[in-house]
């Protein structure tokens, strides 16, 4: 025992790295033709930035004419191998394996996941060079091939913002208002400079699935300027980005689109950047503050909702404080809070004034202002369905004041859009949708849309993106088009609700499991997000696109939610709970 110094505290254990690096090792000396085909696959799972390891397993030709970057492919297990043809070729100096798995997911040269199904089967052709004697692969499928484990370790996932195309005034509007940020989900090499890699990126423009209804700041032609490879913030924690001569003259609004952009995008990679300033040519473009990009562009997950709404024992339309811990809930002003009519489904409009309700039977829609004396008025809108599962569905609101709804009567399925939550309703067009709506919820940003869709016995959650067409003169015409599953792997959906600019939670079950909840992305991935504690029953689910406010659910018959950290708590006796949207 030492006798003298000061006291210093020390951590019984070292702190380890969270991050497992794995770096590849490069062919052996006289290594046979399996072993270069299981070496170049663990050198794709590796952080060389360049994949260069990997390249030293080809020969000059393959390696020159190799595009790692144009896809990935995710297989359940990883790739097996499999000699082709069946025996010994190794003594004519021509060797053929064919790469085999099941599909996951593919992630594109714009970075986009996509769930796969499927099975994987791609040749790699080896020949051994006449003059070192050593065998090498000079014949390949492009990008690269990894198991579902090693992407979850390599790859993360970070959401770019684009604007809204539709973004503008509403009318009556005295001042334009400012454009809806929308998240689009990539993945990037989570320790191969992330940063560079997000920023390259989002510089080259948005998903194809979204480029359709979102704009960027950033002129066509835009990239990096010649010589930058890597992207560091300084001791100001300011990151300045060169680019090429295309963004020389772009005004001081456009060049401030441009930063907030990127500011949005970096808060997904790391918090040490404050400020951006991009140049071009050697010369400050602009530059902009963290603090000052949300008055760039408005974020769903900057919304911060003041109530969690429900109804109560008497069908009636409640509400509580959204982040206290407070239980008692009030009925909200006007006719919708008085019990005159019987509820049975609500939304709450997002500016928490006005509020929309089916009745108990699902028949009629109602649409009523939250202020004192406000009056409930005439059903909006009315279904035919025989039963109450053939009738209306519970409504959602939009950003720019637009009331969503689906009509389950099978004479008549409908999606339909009320603008203002009056006048009459806009049929919305789904090509290629098959199976009829029983859910619908529409993000913050007012481009996507999440849909539960019932199809031959099975209940799939759908995301596809809001096309409008007003012309002057015209009615509106609106589509939801690009629908793809964001739940691949769940038999039956229950209920689902947006919690993030680009992440759901969704309540549902696998064939032959039973209900969980969990989180996913617009995309169909697995979001690194902890799952919510266990809870049986779940009817209804209700989260917010502001992270901080607690789950809630409706669950034996009972509503409940979950702070941050904690257990399940009941919060009041009721059905139907949501937040605005």
């Amino acid at each position: 025992m030492p006798d003298r110094g000061d006291l210093r505290g020390v951590e019984s254990t070292p702190r380890q790295d969270p991050q497992v690096r794995v770096f590849a090792m490069p062919p052996a000396d006289g290594a046979p033709p399996s072993a270069i085909v299981q070496g170049f696959l663990e050198a794709l799972t590796s952080n060389d930035p360049r994949f260069e390891t990997a390249r030293k397993y080809l020969t000059p030709d393959a390696s020159r004419t190799w595009r790692p970057e144009a896809t990935t492919t995710v297989l359940a297990g990883g790739p097996s191998t499999e000699a082709e043809p069946p025996g010994n070729r190794e003594q004519t100096g021509d060797y053929a394996v064919t790469l085999t798995g099941t599909r996951v997911a593919t992630v594109d040269a714009r970075q986009s996941y996509t769930p796969a199904r499927g099975t994987y089967r791609q040749s790699v052709h080896l020949t051994k060079d006449s003059k070192t004697r050593q065998w090498r692969i000079d014949a390949l499928p492009q990008g690269v091939v990894m198991g579902k484990s090693d992407f979850q370790r390599t790859y993360m996932s970070v959401n770019k913002y684009y604007f809204a195309a539709n973004s503008g005034p509403q009318t009556g509007e005295e001042t334009p208002r400012q454009p809806a940020a929308v998240a689009d989900p990539v993945y990037v090499r989570r320790l191969v400079d992330p940063m560079t890699q997000v920023v390259r990126s989002l510089i080259s423009g948005p998903a194809r699935a979204l480029g359709p209804v979102v704009r960027s700041g950033f002129p066509s032609g835009t990239a990096l300027a010649d010589g930058v490879t890597a992207l560091t913030p300084d001791d100001r924690n300011r990151l300045t980005v060169p680019l090429n001569d295309r963004a020389a003259r772009v005004g001081a609004s456009q060049c401030h689109e441009m930063a907030a952009q990127l500011l949005f995008t970096l808060r997904g990679v790391t918090p040490a950047v404050d400020e951006v300033e991009l140049t071009s040519g050697g010369r400050r473009v602009c530059e902009l503050s963290g603090d000052r990009a949300d008055a760039v562009a408005t974020r769903g997950s900057a919304h911060r909702p003041d109530h969690l709404y429900f109804l109560d024992g008497k069908h009636r339309l409640v509400r509580i404080a959204a982040g206290g811990n407070a239980n008692r809930a009030e009925p909200v002003p006007g006719a919708l809070g008085e019990g005159a009519t019987s509820l049975r489904s609500v939304a709450v409009s997002r500016d928490e004034r006005t509020a929309a309700a089916t009745g108990l039977d699902g028949r009629h829609l109602y649409v009523g202002t939250l202020v004192p004396g406000g009056s409930r008025g005439e059903p909006v809108l009315s279904s035919g369905g025989r039963t109450e599962q053939d009738r209306l569905t519970a409504p959602s609101w939009d950003a720019r004041g637009g009331l969503w709804i689906a009509d389950r009567d099978p004479e008549s399925p409908r999606l339909l859009l009320l603008k203002d939550g009056a006048g009459d309703p806009v049929q919305v067009r789904t090509p290629g949708l098959k199976g009829r709506i029983t859910a619908v919820r529409v993000a913050a940003d007012g481009v996507r849309i999440a849909l539960i869709v019932e199809d031959g016995g099975r209940r799939s959650l759908l995301i596809g993106r809001i096309e409008r067409d007003q012309r002057p003169a015209e009615e509106p015409r609106v589509a939801v088009v690009g629908l793809r599953t964001a739940t691949p792997e769940l038999e039956e959906v229950t209920a689902m609700s947006w919690a993030g600019d680009s992440r759901l939670v969704v309540a549902g079950r696998e064939r032959g499991g039973v209900q969980q909840i969990g989180y996913v992305q617009v995309d169909g991935s697995t979001p690194e997000a902890s799952v919510p504690a266990a809870l049986t029953g779940v009817k209804e689910i209700a989260s917010t696109e502001d992270e901080r406010r607690p789950l809630v659910a409706y669950s034996e018959n009972l509503i409940v939610r979950l702070p941050s950290g904690m257990q399940w708590q009941k919060v009041a006796e009721g059905t139907a709970p949501v937040y605005p949207g």
